[in-house]
């Protein structure tokens, strides 16, 4: 069974990785449809500002951390994130390029599943 604290938590991530995913699509899309940056390099950086974002309101509203190795931390939490963008880059392609699916939902799905991976990683191995 899974307790309370484990669910507030997971829903708190989910609420910063929404707000997350809000700088995540405007910075793609600023970057791919008006600057014509390549797909994939945009998606990087709009994953990579995103996560900056995210490991500021994980690390002090959901996980309320008090770590003060915070170098440390960040670090784990990054290279979480950065594993988390080659799946991400991955379900991407695949949905978008191989499967030919619109790349802004091919985007949804793959936000999704690293929403998991990095929920899980950072609960186990960060926070």
């Amino acid at each position: 069974m899974i307790d309370k604290f484990f669910v507030l938590k997971f829903l708190k991530f989910c609420s910063v990785g929404f707000s997350g995913m809000i700088i995540d699509f405007g910075t793609t899309w600023l970057l791919k449809e008006k600057i014509k940056i390549n797909k994939f390099i945009a998606n990087s950086c709009g994953f990579v500002l995103a996560a900056s974002s995210n490991y500021i309101w994980n690390r002090i509203w959901t996980f309320k951390s008090h770590n003060e190795q915070i170098t440390t931390e960040f670090l784990s939490f990054l290279v979480i994130s950065l594993l988390g963008l080659g799946l991400n880059n991955l379900v991407l392609w695949v949905l978008s390029d191989k499967l030919k699916q619109n790349f802004y939902l091919s985007k949804v799905f793959a936000i999704g599943t690293v929403t998991l991976w990095n929920f899980g990683m950072n609960f186990i191995f960060t926070f």
